[in-house]
């Protein structure tokens, strides 16, 4: 809410207590009475809202228990439920606004991005920084490169092609460790590449949403742009510094032993950085991440992850959900050639990738085929920047685009990814390994004699007149003869 708009708000507020102190006939009611006595249609409403939510998690657990078969994250279940709820589509005899869970969507968006900061390895960052930069910049340079291009192609202006870039080409961190773990390859060859290059990845997000929203602010003049980036760099740098140096001071802010008040002072902190970052304009999901990395760096980080994980699975169930209802499948059609060209790329940029990183790397290209089918997963991201993107006014075509995109892709990915390591025995043949054989130096010197004899010439010798002998040159010829007779006789046996 805008500091404008407060006064109306709080006019709005007296009125509203004016009138329900009148309807409940005595102006010294209790106050408690005067807060929860409603309309007898406002009752009708709060109730049908909750039966109809209600029913759509029910239908949303039965879907999710079907596609656990095919081993589908939870992501496109929810968008399609809230699709198949839209009021745009029909299909469900339903009256469901989008508003009445609007701040809970919210609340999804800022426990989604305060666990990834809070699963953020700082260790493997700092300490493996360089190879890290290989494998996750190869992959960012090459996808967000292609995409940018891509969505100049597509002709819906330059914001819209830096948005369109960012939703094709960064993966979803939540699937791809979740597939990992579900599918067994923790262990694999090709792993900590993957989770270099996630790394690598989330480090890009904030970076790339610090940026996005200066130039989806609508500032065009020069110098408040530098200084809103500069804005924005300092909180970045000041919030890394202290996630890397500063645990042990964050650390004393947790000593407690209730788990209501720390989940309440987690919380709360995860709703105060995100008001801040959406204040200082580096967008709320960047303020909770980076509260998420600072309390990853505390020794409480364990019991936190413990407790968020369950709040966070809940409230993105209602921002996925929410962004489903708010899709209109008449949309689709008019971005359906966009979003194959989109998917194709997406496939072919992931392979390409996929395989370079496990060239750096050292891995075979069976490996690289891994790489890329885990990578190839997108979610929640490409959602975050549809919903930056028209609250700010964009091309309406990104959301159907985004949401298209995401549903095909986040059914695409899982089912490729479980069924990469069959495609690469199909497809690349393993390399014949010949066995390294010790050199005997009696044996190369017989060879070297042999082969002398064959062409001709006389080799150096270590004799004292420097030549060997002819009766030598014999002797060897019939020992390699010898050895050859034997090795045929042990092949027949």
């Amino acid at each position: 809410m805008s500091v404008a708009a407060v006064p109306a708000f709080l006019s709005s507020l007296g009125d509203d207590i004016v009138t329900r102190v009148a309807a409940h006939g005595h102006p010294d009611a209790h106050p408690a009475s005067l807060l929860t006595t409603r309309a007898p249609h406002a009752t009708d409403s709060v109730a049908t809202d909750l039966m109809v939510l209600g029913a759509l998690f029910v239908i949303a657990y039965v879907l999710g228990r079907l596609g656990k078969l095919i081993r589908l994250p939870a992501i496109p279940i929810y968008m399609i439920v809230g699709l198949l709820a839209s009021p745009h589509t029909g299909f469900f005899p339903l009256n469901f606004d989008t508003a009445d869970i609007g701040l809970i969507a919210v609340f999804g968006l800022i426990l989604l991005l305060f666990n990834l900061g809070l699963e953020f390895d700082q260790d493997e960052f700092f300490g493996n920084a360089g190879r890290l930069l290989i494998s996750g910049g190869t992959y960012i340079v090459l996808n967000m490169g292609v995409g940018f291009l891509f969505g100049e192609l597509v002709g819906w202006g330059t914001r819209e092609a830096l948005i369109i870039a960012g939703m094709v080409g960064t993966s979803s961190s939540a699937i791809i460790t979740k597939m990992l773990i579900e599918l067994g390859r923790l262990a694999n060859n090709e792993t900590p590449a993957i989770l270099g290059a996630t790394v690598i990845g989330d480090v890009f997000i904030a970076v790339y949403l610090a940026i996005v929203s200066v130039v989806l602010s609508g500032q065009t003049q020069f110098w408040p742009v530098v200084l809103q980036l500069a804005i924005a760099a300092a909180f970045l740098v000041a919030m890394f510094t202290i996630a890397r140096w500063g645990g042990r001071i964050v650390s004393r802010f947790f000593r407690t032993r209730d788990d209501e008040l720390f989940t309440i002072l987690f919380f709360g902190l995860a709703l105060l950085f995100a008001g801040i970052g959406e204040l200082i304009g580096v967008t709320d999901a960047i303020g909770a991440f980076l509260i998420g990395l600072v309390l990853g760096a505390t020794r409480f980080s364990g019991k936190v992850e413990r407790i968020s994980i369950p709040l966070r699975d809940v409230f993105a169930a209602f921002f996925f959900l929410n962004f489903g209802l708010a899709l209109n499948i008449a949309e689709f059609g008019s971005v359906a050639w966009i979003v194959l060209i989109a998917i194709v790329m997406t496939v072919a940029l992931n392979v390409l990738s996929g395989e370079l990183i496990a060239y750096f790397n050292r891995l075979d290209a069976r490996a690289g085929l891994n790489i890329a089918a885990v990578l190839m997963n997108r979610g929640e991201f490409t959602l975050i920047l549809a919903t930056l993107s028209l609250a700010a006014g964009l091309n309406q075509k990104l959301e159907p685009f985004a949401g298209l995109y995401v549903l095909i892709m986040a059914i695409l990915g899982p089912v490729l990814t479980a069924n990469s390591e069959r495609i690469g025995v199909a497809l690349i043949r393993p390399r014949r390994r010949t066995a390294v054989k010790k050199r005997d130096p009696v044996l190369d010197e017989e060879i070297d004699l042999v082969d002398a004899v064959s062409r001709g010439q006389e080799p150096a010798a270590d004799d004292a007149d420097g030549e060997p002998s002819r009766a030598d040159l014999d002797r060897v010829i019939e020992q390699a003869m010898r050895q050859t007779n034997n090795d045929d006789r042990r092949k027949q046996n």
